[in-house]
């Protein structure tokens, strides 16, 4: 019997550990060669990753935002041109 590897905690990530995890996962899912039980754990964990994925990246956007708004720059999107 393989002992299973102790996982971090995802909340403990960073972006990139959540994100290299994500694709650990995905790929086992895509070989298809993992049994049933395994299959739901290993796709609620990349729920998990990708909520805090994209938690991570809002949170940077916040603080971009914040940036640009100290340097007087406009917030949001840039409109297109020509219009």
């Amino acid at each position: 019997m393989t002992e299973k590897p102790v996982e971090k905690p995802v909340a403990g990530m960073s972006f990139e550990e959540a994100m290299a995890a994500l694709e650990q996962v995905v790929g086992q899912l895509e070989r298809g060669d993992v049994a049933l039980e395994a299959s739901i754990a290993l796709y609620e964990r990349g729920a998990a990753l990708k909520a805090h994925c994209e938690a991570k990246l809002k949170d940077a956007e916040e603080k971009v935002e914040l940036i640009r708004a100290a340097e007087g720059r406009a917030i949001g999107t840039t409109p297109v041109e020509g219009m």
